[in-house]
């Protein structure tokens, strides 16, 4: 007999946002109705904006702002068509000349997300015989290439360089090729991937190494040129990915590496085949914030100086920050629906944060997820400071020795973190 289920089901007994809503809690799809990149104006009031991955503040740089105009002029809006047929511009070749050479590879490519990035290189690249070693903090794009892709995936504990020994020893024998993937700062912790650990790994048992450097790019590196070369072991990362979303000011991404690989990406990647390429504003974006971080270092100075001086405050606090040492600053509360409580109470006093639940972190993790600017004033990060101090009173997190014995002991458990060093 015939099933008489309907798939429309399971959407009509989704009920967890709504009970969310129904409490006056729900933190998400806030509308923004005014924004100067550090601050924001939702529901009519000002914010401090500590949500953002704008982290050299440049979207509202005149000279970005004015590059993605002169491109609509001269291309117009959009491209109407993939890069593979009718949607390919000059000025797509030439930031991926531009990034190739930033990055340190022989070869860059572009696609119209970063998404799209992880999903169709991982998809096009991982047969049936091979194996993706991944992170179990990777972001959510990893994990969709992952599902692409044809080959096995193997998980390892996040940033646990022994783990990693441990799986691979146990079932490289079974796979032909293997690759290693891991974010270079992984986007909620703000830990940075022990990229040095790693490439022995990889070299020991013959696999290569793919880093997506979304959170990295401008951010680490004397010029923001990411995680491998932070290290100076750009030659050992075989593939580095980056979006425009974050530091670019933009939207879309690339990978870059060996021309032939890269070539081979371009012409079997079907997110990149089957999807309309970049915007011309974008792309124009994407370039002069390129030339703004070449020639201009002292964004990057600021950036770092921001962060050093949150971090300092936030843990004089007591806060639990998990011992980031990159702009993304998280804070650790524990309880879900405290997080939310308290991403409300934070908005109403004008400090703009984003809750961090399951899954994206263990039960009982749960996280308030701060980042910061290059374009953050003082002013900006002190009234921030004043009400982070005030509502993690309030609420607990801070000031109460049993909630912050507790949280360490989840830190340590769940994270890649020791309450000791950090």
């Amino acid at each position: 007999m015939a099933s008489t289920g309907d798939i429309f089901s399971k959407a009509y007994r989704f009920e967890d946002a709504k009970r969310f809503m129904s409490l006056g809690l729900y933190p998400y799809f806030r509308k923004i109705t005014g924004s100067t990149g550090n601050n924001v104006i939702t529901g009519g009031k000002r914010q401090v904006m500590i949500g953002s991955n704008n982290y050299l503040g440049l979207t509202h740089d005149p000279r970005v702002m004015e590059a993605a105009k002169s491109a609509v002029d001269k291309y117009g809006t959009g491209c109407t068509g993939s890069r593979f047929l009718n949607g390919n511009l000059d000025i797509h070749e030439e930031l991926e000349e531009r990034l190739a050479k930033f990055v340190n590879k022989e070869a860059a490519l572009c696609f119209s997300t970063g998404f799209f990035v992880n999903q169709g290189t991982l998809g096009c690249l991982v047969g049936r015989s091979d194996v993706i070693y991944s992170d179990r903090e990777n972001h959510a794009s990893i994990v969709e290439g992952t599902q692409v892709a044809l080959g096995a995936t193997v998980r390892f504990r996040h940033n646990d360089m022994a783990d990693l020994e441990r799986v691979i020893t146990n079932t490289r024998e079974k796979y032909d090729g293997a690759i290693i993937v891991a974010d270079g700062v992984f986007s909620m912790s703000g830990d940075i991937l022990k990229l040095d650990q790693l490439v022995q790994v990889a070299k020991r048992h013959n696999c290569r190494v793919y880093v997506d450097d979304a959170h990295s790019l401008g951010v680490l590196g004397p010029l923001g040129q990411g995680t491998g070369i932070h290290f100076g072991l750009q030659n050992d990362v075989d593939l580095v990915m980056g979006t425009f979303s974050k530091s670019f000011a933009s939207i879309g991404g690339f990978i870059a590496g060996d021309a032939d690989i890269v070539h081979y990406i371009k012409h079997r990647a079907r997110p990149l085949i089957f999807s309309a390429a970049m915007a011309p504003s974008a792309t124009a974006t994407v370039l002069k914030c390129l030339d703004i971080m070449e020639t201009e270092p002292e964004h990057i100075a600021q950036l770092r100086e921001n962060s050093a001086y949150m971090s300092q405050n936030l843990k004089a606090m007591g806060y639990n920050t998990l011992g980031s040492r990159t702009p993304i600053i998280p804070l650790l509360v524990g309880d879900d629906l405290a997080a939310f409580a308290l991403t409300k109470r934070l908005t109403e006093e004008g400090v703009f944060v984003t809750p961090v639940i399951r899954p994206a972190v263990p039960e009982g993790c749960a996280l308030i997820r701060t980042s910061y600017m290059a374009s953050h004033t003082k002013a900006d990060l002190d009234y921030a400071l004043e009400h982070l101090e005030k509502l993690g009173r309030e609420f607990g997190v801070l000031g109460n020795s049993e909630t912050t014995e507790k949280l360490n002991a989840l830190a340590k458990d769940h994270f890649s973190y020791d309450v000791a060093t950090a």
